[in-house]
């Protein structure tokens, strides 16, 4: 799965590799990237800047907002096959904003948290698919979920899935706005020798801390 994600990069830097305008809120480095916060995507009814959406799909049929807290993950190999994601899939796809991911290998009692980055450190697109979802009163709210695959052989030790990164020459055919069978042969692992991943401090393992010291090489 993916639970965790940071996005720290310049918005310079993120402007000119996704080919956007910037977005219509004010851009923050996050090193700590939750659930139910409002994260940058880029989503296809919008390519050219990013737009910020709340982090656990809200299917539009969705009594409450909640269930959102359980849908922060889309398996790539049932995506066609499950209610909430589905019709997102066909026509709600989105890229999902980030320069690394943070995963917790088992050690003993303990969960070792891991932060796994590109080899250049240059940020990436994960495969997400978002929803509009209306509340009782008419107030709207977009969400998303990020699409995972089978662990690489890098991540295996550390978790049996892993998020789709999209190859930068896919990101275009992602964002199309017409479903076509091709796209799920994009929802695959990444090479493990495009990755690395290294140990963190636990100082991850609650969102209210978002800092550059989360994502520094730690062996305590």
């Amino acid at each position: 799965m993916c639970g965790r994600f940071s996005l720290t990069t310049d918005e310079e830097i993120l402007n000119e590799r996704f080919r956007l305008a910037g977005g219509a809120e004010s851009y923050v480095a996050r090193y700590n990237c939750a659930p139910t916060q409002m994260l940058a995507v880029v989503p296809n009814a919008d390519p050219g800047r990013i737009s910020y959406f709340r982090w656990g799909l809200i299917p539009f049929w969705a009594k409450d907002i909640s269930i959102g807290n359980k849908l922060i993950n889309a398996r790539a190999e049932t995506i066609l096959e499950k209610p909430a994601f589905r019709n997102a899939f066909r026509t709600r796809r989105c890229l999902v904003l980030s320069d690394g991911f943070f995963e917790w290998k088992k050690s003993g009692k303990l969960k070792v948290p891991y932060y796994i980055t590109l080899q250049n450190h240059e940020p990436f697109a994960m495969a997400g698919i978002w929803e509009t979802w209306e509340d009782k009163i008419g107030v709207s709210f977009r969400s998303f979920s990020i699409i995972t695959t089978a662990a690489n052989d890098l991540m295996q030790p550390l978790h049996n899935r892993m998020p789709v990164i999209l190859n930068p020459e896919d990101e275009p055919v992602w964002l199309e706005r017409n479903y076509a069978s091709g796209l799920q042969a994009l929802l695959k692992p990444f090479p493990s020798n495009r990755l690395k991943a290294y140990r963190v401090s636990v100082l991850i393992n609650s969102p209210r801390n978002d800092s550059p010291d989360i994502i520094v090489y730690n062996l305590e």
